[in-house]
């Protein structure tokens, strides 16, 4: 069967589970609650042999946990293996709670979602014809300030107060017009933060705290800064050559409200719990919150049908962490997975856990042995490859190494296991290069899901 061009954005990259999946039709009964847990257990002892997965696994279904573990270990030179209760950067699932404290301030009416940025920033650029919903739900237009060239070697190393991370992106062009398309940009989050200080006359950590966490009982959630102990905090981690190094340094100021919250699991759950009432926010503002606006993108959530299951979720991607947090709605099942390990295909674990518990199709983690390669044969696949009308594929080389990076999403690196196939290893996919017959490459095959879909070399 074809796919039409929202389908296909849809089937291959979405970016609160940042992955490539298929949405196979049901085909068999959902497991039971003995047969989830024994499968959760096989399939992630699959992903700690192939990809080393180190963190916490929560699984519940109509308000019962079935499964709540921790695997590998908090931190590697002490030897603490993580549990239920070790806390992890959550990365942008922190865009939820910032979206929570919103509809509060507005169902307060200290704001609406239709003010205007100008309204709290006078000065910004175009902050006439920027709405507050649009940053909300990423179509403001406004570059993601974690692309720009000076956040890796400086902004993601130093302190940068809320104030001076906005100073980085504010003049620079918008990339379309406010609420003409999606593209996902923690920038907006942050002006979002600045919003909720400004309104609410507090610091972002004191309103969540305490309008959030303190009613929900969240113990064990709260905000890292470079000089705070905080205990049970699990160490964050990277690969190398299949080695586990301490991963990058991120000081966490800047990460603001689009990404500072750190949690655990059995914390992250009693929010998936309060989700369903109205102990926060009315059913209406949550309704609001769990509508897509633009390409599935809500207010801070992403809506998508997975296994013909309605599911509200995102990703979290952070220095040494990766976190999921998938809400199957209308069936009351809730999967968590937080991770200290950031080549964690956390995506696809989201997207496998939730086909254990409906009893879907699932594929197991597969071992597979790269390949060295001439980095000058690399070269050639560097380009733009239109997978569907206005949706590219864009592959770069950086050290030697290829990545792949969809329309509005982040970049994700691709591994060769041949001089011309290469596959992901966050999700099961792979992408076989195609030359002409003058030796030019002129495009890729993307092998997901059963299906090889081509993408025409667009650059040349």
């Amino acid at each position: 069967m074809l796919m039409n061009e929202q389908s296909r954005k849809t089937t291959l990259l979405v970016v609160f589970v940042s992955l490539f999946f298929i949405a196979m039709p049901a085909l068999i009964e959902a497991n039971t609650e003995e047969e989830i847990e024994n499968k959760v257990e096989e399939y992630i002892g699959g992903h700690i042999k192939v990809n080393q997965f180190s963190g916490s696994i929560l699984v519940a279904q109509n308000g019962q946990v079935i499964v709540k573990k921790g695997y590998g270990m908090a931190n590697y030179e002490h030897a603490i293996p993580n549990d239920p209760q070790t806390k992890f950067r959550t990365g942008s699932l922190t865009k939820q709670f910032t979206a929570m404290a919103i509809m509060q301030l507005e169902e307060k009416k200290l704001l609406s979602v239709n003010d205007s940025l100008n309204k709290y920033l006078p000065d910004y650029p175009n902050g006439d014809i920027i709405k507050i919903v649009h940053l909300l739900t990423n179509t403001s237009g406004i570059p993601d300030h974690t692309e720009l060239d000076d956040f890796d070697q400086e902004r993601r190393v130093f302190h940068y107060d809320i104030t001076e991370t906005i100073e980085k992106f504010k003049d620079i062009p918008l990339e379309f017009p406010p609420g003409e398309k999606f593209k996902y940009s923690s920038s907006g989050y942050i002006l979002l933060g600045y919003i909720i200080e400004k309104v609410s006359q507090m610091s972002y950590e004191d309103y969540i705290e305490q309008n959030i966490f303190a009613p929900l009982n969240m113990t064990n959630s709260g905000f890292e800064t470079t000089d705070r102990i905080i205990k049970h905090r699990a160490s964050g981690y990277s690969l190398r050559d299949n080695e586990i190094i301490n991963a990058k340094y991120r000081d966490m100021s800047n990460a603001h409200a689009s990404g500072a919250i750190y949690s655990t699991i059995e914390d992250l759950y009693l929010w998936d719990r309060a989700l369903y009432t109205e102990k926060l926010v009315s059913k209406n503002s949550l309704e609001r919150m769990f509508t897509p606006f633009t390409d599935q993108y809500g207010y801070g959530w992403g809506i998508i049908d997975i296994f013909d299951h309605r599911m509200v979720g995102h990703n979290g991607e952070i220095e040494g962490f990766r976190a999921n947090i998938s809400r199957f709605i209308d069936d009351d099942v809730c999967i968590i997975a937080l991770s200290n390990n950031d080549h964690t295909p956390i995506g696809k674990i989201g997207v496998d856990l939730a086909a254990i518990v409906f009893g879907e199709k699932y594929s197991a983690p597969e071992i597979r042995e790269t390949m060295a390669v001439d980095p000058g044969l690399l070269d050639d696949y560097v380009g733009e490859y239109e997978l569907a009308p206005g949706f590219l594929l864009t592959i770069t080389k950086e050290n030697d190494r290829l990545f792949c990076q969809a329309t509005g999403q982040s970049k994700v690196e691709i591994h060769p296991e041949s001089e011309a196939k290469f596959f992901l290893k966050e999700v099961d996919a792979q992408i076989s290069f195609k030359r002409n017959d003058d030796g030019k490459v002129e495009g890729l095959t993307l092998h997901q899901g059963g299906r090889d879909m081509q993408a025409k070399r667009v650059d040349r």
